[in-house]
């Protein structure tokens, strides 16, 4: 049995980020980007008005006061899309609308606020300052300029920055497909009746769930009986359709644990068995062709906390992410004391902010085989092996899982 951390280390150095492929920036939401993207022209790539206004030389209107408004002729329009064709000379001047071309012969504009404007004249009453209400060329981002660099992940704000670059595609990294099959006689699909000692296969949906959440693609290899040649067959169909592999139940040292000897046979590199955790001990990882395979728990419980610890962070590396841990904070334990133990736990929390401060409940029924338990968690209390008796009112570290936090009813 190894320490968690080892355990951690170990995934994270066997797997790597997939190769790229380009798709539609909009598309690319919450993707990892995999060059980096220079502006190919100026933003704006024309100077142009950041307000409604007139479009002056700014010689011509110096000075203007309430008192001494300066008269100007004007000469035509100048409209978003449909700049104004000419020139303006000495006394003359361009109505101009918010993001319309700036005229030859101007340098400044003047909002409407500050004019009379008449039939076919108008009065500017104040005077701006040359260059006032003008978006320079460039200004924004210079063509040649780095304006986004590979591994950035993409964003609202990020998509904005590329379109206005003119970007209709990127190159991004691939989002791995993850298999995710189920052990076990009990198991039967959502769809087939339940016979005697059967249950549901929530695992298959749950699993399924938080791999979307990580932005990968899930793919169900469905359930395999405890059946050693049935096993092996739903691997090597998992290993050839996926980049992944996980699987729930059958990692213990059961009579009909059949997982960790089926995936010898087809050519698995064991890296770790056990780890010195709580829940999920019988944790299983290893690679077959330098594809990572996963091996749960059945509880659900665990199989979600270690798909938290292990799965997640591997799948967002393999998709360019730079932050594969969830953040960590420090709260103040409310409501049942908390025993020590020699493996490092993982305690399903309930999350408040009280004056702001954070507060940690734990769930009622910890049992990890409760899927009850992991409704509305907020995070998970982590408290290392060895820990005195913490009782409430002491400080204790939690990973957050859900922000914003869950509102109680």
């Amino acid at each position: 049995m190894i320490s968690f951390e080892e355990a951690q280390a170990l995934v994270l150095a066997r797997v790597k980020s997939l190769e790229s492929e380009k798709i539609p920036i909009l598309d690319a939401l919450g993707r990892v980007l995999a060059n980096e993207i220079a502006a190919p022209r100026d933003v704006p790539h024309e100077d142009n008005s950041a307000m409604d206004g007139f479009a002056v030389r700014h010689e011509d209107i110096k000075g203007s006061s309430g008192s001494s408004g300066m008269r100007l002729t004007v000469v035509g329009e100048s409209r978003a899309g449909k700049p104004f064709g000419g020139s303006i000379s000495r006394g003359e001047t361009v109505r101009i609308m918010t993001g319309a071309v700036i005229p030859q012969g101007a340098d400044t504009v003047v909002m409407s606020e500050y004019t009379f404007a008449g039939e076919g004249d108008v009065v500017v009453f104040r005077d701006p300052g040359k260059g006032a209400n003008i978006r320079f060329r460039g200004e924004y981002i210079a063509c040649g300029e780095t304006v986004l660099r590979s591994g950035e992940t993409i964003g609202a704000s990020e998509i904005g920055i590329l379109a206005a670059s003119g970007y209709a595609k990127i190159k991004v990294c691939k989002r791995p497909v993850v298999a995710v099959l189920s052990t076990g006689d009990e198991l039967v699909d959502l769809c087939s009746p339940l016979g005697p000692g059967q249950i549901f296969s929530s695992n298959a949906y749950s699993l399924a769930a938080q791999i979307l959440e990580c932005g990968a693609v899930p793919l169900s290899l469905g359930i395999a009986s405890d059946d050693e040649d049935e096993l092996v067959g739903k691997l090597q169909e998992g290993l050839a359709a996926a980049d992944v592999v996980v699987t729930s139940g059958g990692v213990s040292e059961g009579r009909h644990d059949l997982v960790k000897q089926s995936l010898v046979r087809i050519g698995m590199k064991i890296v770790f068995w056990k780890v010195a955790m709580k829940p999920g001990k019988p944790v299983l990882f290893g690679t077959v062709e330098q594809k990572p395979i996963f091996g749960l728990p059945g509880n659900p419980g665990a199989a979600t906390i270690c798909f938290e610890q292990f799965v997640r962070p591997a799948v967002l590396k393999m998709m360019g992410h730079k932050r594969l841990m969830r953040p960590q904070s420090q709260a103040i334990l409310a409501g049942q004391a908390i025993s020590p133990s020699d493996r490092l736990c993982f305690l399903r929390c309930r999350l408040e902010e009280e004056r702001g401060r954070l507060t940690a409940r734990l769930i009622p029924k910890l049992g990890v085989g409760l899927h009850r338990s992991s409704f509305s968690t907020d995070g998970l209390i982590v408290i290392p092996p060895g820990k005195s008796f913490i009782k409430p009112g002491d400080t204790v570290v939690v990973q957050i899982l859900r922000w914003p936090l869950s509102v109680s009813n």
